[in-house]
């Protein structure tokens, strides 16, 4: 038997689910690798463990000291989980908009979550210049670490350390495509440099949502967005420094009318309770699958758990105010069998 010293020992080394509706619909094969299975329940996971590592082995911070971040949720629940193990306290600064579900799950891992009108980036009361300054007002003997997952170089090295290379191991080799949404920018761009280091005709892609730049720079090289989206922790409208330098081939916009059906499947059909971030970058992947053409091999991301936002996708009535398709199983008459022999 294998075991763990504790909670970052066990982040990593997810499995890769072959993603059987997706690649029926395209004829390639497409992968996701299941980061919703990382011990904190995400793939920022990912980062907040290497964030968290290096400072500590920069002197940054020490055991007893105090991290600060702004998330949007998963990585500040990573950040709080880790730190728990490693002796460290965290405060997360939140926009109020974000699920309770992701709130609720930050105060039980026992971080000082502290919650701020949503704002652009643009706003000085924008949720991460607030926590920048906190982190700058506070003092401990231990240090005080500001996290900055956006422009965080160790956010993008941990993919480049981990990801990367455990999904080439467990794939052979055998990567035609990578594409994945942006909030940070960490996992597309550690993804990529790795990636293309091994073989550079493998097509690196960005899956944004509505309301996010990125898709635009990629393809004109200026950040410029349209609409929105119900999609929580991804949707990036700057170049962070994780984005910097990035190899990024190719770019799509994903409406939400687009990604939830491939989500209801990737659910009702396949078994994996999913949040909306994975519902883009499968549909992302079949975006690329269809753009390469049959018989490639796509992977991308699953990303984090559809249990933080069960009051936002699973609400009816939330769905059908922005025209959105509700989960099949959920609208009248249309349940599952074994859900109307019981209900």
């Amino acid at each position: 038997m294998h075991t763990h010293a504790h909670f970052l020992d066990a982040v990593g080394n997810t499995p890769i689910i072959r993603l059987r509706l997706a690649s029926e619909l395209t004829g390639c094969e497409i992968y996701g690798k299941c980061e919703f299975m990382n011990p904190g329940g995400s793939v920022k996971d990912r980062a907040a463990k290497y964030m968290l590592l290096d400072a500590l082995a920069r002197g940054d911070i020490e055991p007893g000291g105090l991290v600060v971040e702004g998330t949007a949720g998963n990585t500040g629940i990573g950040l709080t989980l880790a730190g728990n193990a490693l002796g460290l306290s965290t405060i997360i600064v939140m926009p109020e908009t974000q699920s309770e579900g992701k709130k609720s799950a930050l105060r039980a891992a026992g971080a000082d979550l502290r919650t701020v009108p949503a704002a652009p980036y643009s706003n000085p009361d924008n949720y991460v210049h607030q926590a920048r300054r906190l982190a700058g007002s506070l003092h401990s003997e231990h240090g005080v670490f500001y996290a900055n997952q956006w422009d965080n170089p160790s956010n993008r090295e941990g993919h480049e350390r981990s990801t990367a290379p455990e999904a080439w191991q467990q794939l052979d080799g055998r990567i035609d495509g990578f594409v994945c949404a942006v909030g940070t920018g960490g996992t597309l761009a550690g993804m990529a440099s790795w990636l293309k280091a091994r073989r550079a005709g493998i097509v690196t892609a960005a899956a944004d949502p509505e309301g996010a730049g990125i898709c635009h720079w990629v393809k004109h090289g200026e950040i410029k967005s349209s609409g929105s989206s119900i999609t929580e922790g991804i949707g990036q409208n700057r170049v962070t420094g994780n984005l910097e330098g990035a190899r990024i081939d190719e770019a799509w916009t994903i409406p939400d009318s687009e990604l939830l059906p491939v989500l209801w499947d990737l659910i009702g059909r396949e078994g994996l309770y999913l949040g909306a971030s994975s519902g883009i970058n499968v549909a992302g992947a079949i975006r690329l699958a269809r753009a390469l053409g049959p018989g490639h091999r796509i992977l991308t991301i699953l990303c984090d758990s559809a249990s933080r936002y069960e009051s936002r996708l699973f609400n009816l009535d939330f769905l059908a105010e922005r025209g959105l398709p509700p989960p099949p199983w959920l609208t009248r008459g249309e349940a599952p069998a074994a859900l109307r022999a019981t209900g």
